[in-house]
C-alpha cells in the first residue's frame, strides 16, 4: 500500500533561499528518494517548505524521521498522512517553480498557517499544471 504524506517546516539559515541550497537539497533528495523509492514535491517560500511524499509506510516514515531531525528545518507540522490508491507525483524530486501562484491559488498569502486541505489542493494544482 502507498502512503503521502505532506509536510511543512520553517527553514533556517539560507536553506532553500540560495540557488547553491536548493541545488544542493534537490540533488540530495532526488538520490535517496530514488533509492527509496518515494516520489516527491518540493517548495520553498519566504523561509518555509512545504514538501510531498508518497511511497511505501516504511519509506516514508524513514524519510519522515529524517526530515523530523534535519536541523535545516524547524517548526515540522505533518499537515497530511494517509494511505493513497496511487502516486500523484512521478519523479524523485520535483521543485516548484512558481509557489507564490501556487499559495495564491489556494487563498494564501504565506505557508505559516497551510492546513491540510490547502497543501493537497496545491499538490492537485501542481499536477494539473
Amino acid at each position: 500500500m502507498l502512503y503521502r504524506a505532506i509536510i511543512a517546516a520553517e527553514t533556517v539559515g539560507s536553506t532553500g533561499v540560495s540557488t547553491l541550497s536548493i541545488a544542493q537539497i534537490v540533488g540530495i533528495s532526488e538520490r535517496n528518494n530514488r533509492r527509496d523509492d518515494i516520489t516527491s514535491g518540493l517548495m520553498f517560500l519566504d523561509g518555509w517548505c512545504l514538501m510531498g511524499m508518497e511511497g511505501h509506510r516504511v519509506d516514508v516514515d524513514r524519510l519522515l524521521r529524517r526530515l523530523t531531525e534535519d536541523r535545516r528545518l524547524k517548526g515540522l507540522r505533518v499537515l497530511v498522512d494517509k494511505p493513497i490508491a496511487a502516486r500523484s507525483f512521478c519523479e524523485p524530486m520535483t521543485l516548484c517553480d512558481d509557489p507564490r501562484a501556487m499559495i495564491g491559488a489556494v487563498g494564501l498569502a504565506d505557508l505559516a498557517g497551510i492546513t491540510g486541505y490547502q497543501a493537497e489542493k496545491i499538490v492537485g494544482l501542481k499536477l494539473a499544471a
